[in-house]
């Protein structure tokens, strides 16, 4: 075999014809290296779900190179010799292509880089990282941003990137302004739903299985049996055609509802007027730029409202690139933060929906079919819960890379140490995201099916949130008694008698031992 010039390493979140590691790619002499292996689902406890979606879009990505005449060195997970991880996999491939050079598409995570580096460091070769252009901002950008300033908030770098680019805005340079006539809308977007729900909501997006995909379907079923999840349900886009129509519909069918209840929830309603495009982006099946120009025409075409598409824009060109800048940023430090000492074991039943809570039985049921939650139902459901509970952050980390189909850890990290467990001590979130179960039961969790009263902190009836809610509170009183954000809650707690609080410690221990909350 003739030596190999590049060798282009592509992941299965790397999936882009036009990556910038394809850049002066010459079939000629270049060759792509890419491998399915068994460590990226046994690292974390990856559910089917999650395993199947990466596994089918890269074996579709695979059939995409062949087609464009570029040469592929391709391992299956079901080969009979497959090494089981990429770094032995790229180890024993190296030394057969004998590249001149090898290079790939920054990756978007810390473990998968460092290992690939080191492998390729011992074949004498330097792993060459070229800039991804799926991202609107560099990390060297947000490297900038973020230089002298103690706390990292969204809402000044996302300001950055919209004049820098020119999106919502009324005129150019210096002079430029919001559209609107103000920069955020998120004020707009927490309505709940009324009384009788959503009504009637668009279907999702679905994609049923091609062979291909149900190739990997029968493989994960078998091969992953004893991991959670399910595969019944499995319609995500693989393909970017796919991820394309899924964009098309859901700016003409789910946008224009999308903005005023964003932060909804309803019972047995999982997709709502959510976009479901992030496993998607994140598989870099589709731009963020598409994605952003897509829902931008359609406020200038009259087809949304303003709140609508800032609050929509606000989630790909604010959000996804300043978690992107702050994981790259802190790694590898960043993974081990724990600033409320959390030491908590995340419960079993996160793994399975047993719990007797019903916003959580929810959340979780629909998480463990579809692989998929919207982003109140993390936060303020999934994630609350655990920050109250007081569970080690790494673990909660973990549950998250584990189950959610979009899950990339660039991107997983950041919302779940820093915005959702507070692990990080402000440097990301404003203030530690706590609420009672009214927060809940207001935008729609379900409660009025549930044995447990949001209302009640103490008794037989008292909902859980509610109890470790000022449990909480008073766990990290002089913590948060300095919070200028915190301080009137933890004033209100000041004012429960001592045999109240004493009640609130008693029931928060038996919510933490297990005594509370299952399923009968």
């Amino acid at each position: 075999m003739s030596r190999v010039r590049h060798l282009v390493l592509v992941l299965g979140d790397q999936l882009d014809l036009d990556a910038a590691a394809f850049d002066g790619f010459d079939p000629a002499q270049d060759a792509v290296w890419m491998a399915e292996v068994a460590e990226e689902s046994t690292h974390v406890w990856s559910s089917q779900p999650r395993t199947a979606l990466f596994l089918a879009a890269m074996r579709h990505f695979a059939q995409a190179l062949q087609t464009a005449g570029r040469p592929l060195h391709y391992r299956r997970l079901d080969d009979p010799d497959n090494r089981g991880t990429l770094a032995a996999e790229l180890a024993a491939a190296l030394p057969a292509l004998a590249p001149r050079r090898v290079l790939m598409t920054a990756p978007g995570d810390w473990r998968v880089w460092q290992a690939l580096k080191a492998v390729v460091a011992e074949a004498g070769l330097v792993l060459e990282l070229r800039e991804d252009r799926h991202f609107y901002s560099t990390v060297r950008e947000f490297a900038a941003h973020a230089k002298g300033r103690r706390t990292l908030r969204l809402e000044y770098f996302y300001r950055e990137l919209r004049r820098r680019h020119g999106v919502l805005m009324r005129g150019s340079g210096v002079q430029a302004q919001p559209i609107g006539g103000q920069w955020n809308f998120d004020a707009d977007n927490r309505e709940p739903f009324g009384p009788d729900g959503p009504g009637p909501v668009p279907p999702r997006s679905r994609f049923e299985p091609d062979a291909t995909t149900r190739e990997v379907l029968a493989l994960v079923a078998q091969r992953f049996a004893d991991h959670p999840g399910a595969l019944a349900h499995f319609a995500w886009p693989v393909t970017r055609e796919q991820a394309l129509l899924a964009l098309q519909q859901f700016i003409e069918q789910r946008l224009p509802h999308f903005g005023r209840t964003q932060d909804a929830m309803w019972p047995g309603e999982p997709w709502l007027y959510h976009s479901h495009l992030s496993a998607a982006l994140n598989l870099k099946l589709i731009s963020a730029r598409e994605v952003v120009q897509a829902a931008e025409a359609a406020y200038h075409a009259g087809q949304v409202d303003i709140a609508s598409a800032e609050g929509f824009i606000r989630q790909i060109l604010g959000w996804r690139e300043y978690v992107r800048g702050l994981y790259w940023t802190q790694m590898p430090g960043y993974m081990s933060h724990n600033a409320l000492q959390a030491d908590q074991d995340l419960p079993a039943w996160y793994w399975t929906g047993d719990t007797d809570m019903a916003c959580l039985r929810d959340a979780l049921t629909q998480t463990l079919v579809h692989g998929y939650a919207h982003h109140i139902q993390r936060l303020m459901v999934t994630g609350l819960f655990a920050l109250l509970l007081g569970v080690r952050p790494q673990q909660v980390h973990a549950w998250y890379l584990s189950v959610y189909v979009d899950a990339v850890e660039w991107v997983e990290l950041p919302n779940t140490l820093g915005m959702s467990q507070y692990a990080d001590g402000g440097l990301m979130a404003s203030k530690p995201y706590v609420a009672t179960g009214r927060y809940i039961e207001r935008m729609g969790g379900g409660c009025a099916g549930c044995r447990y009263d949001p209302a009640q902190r103490v008794g037989e009836r008292a909902c859980p949130f509610t109890t470790l809610y000022w449990d909480f509170l008073g766990r990290h009183e002089a913590l948060l008694a300095r919070h200028p954000r915190m301080a009137l809650q933890v004033k209100n707690l000041a004012r429960l008698p001592p045999t109240e609080r004493e009640a609130v410690r008693q029931r928060a221990d038996a919510i933490r031992q297990g005594q509370v909350g299952v399923a009968a």
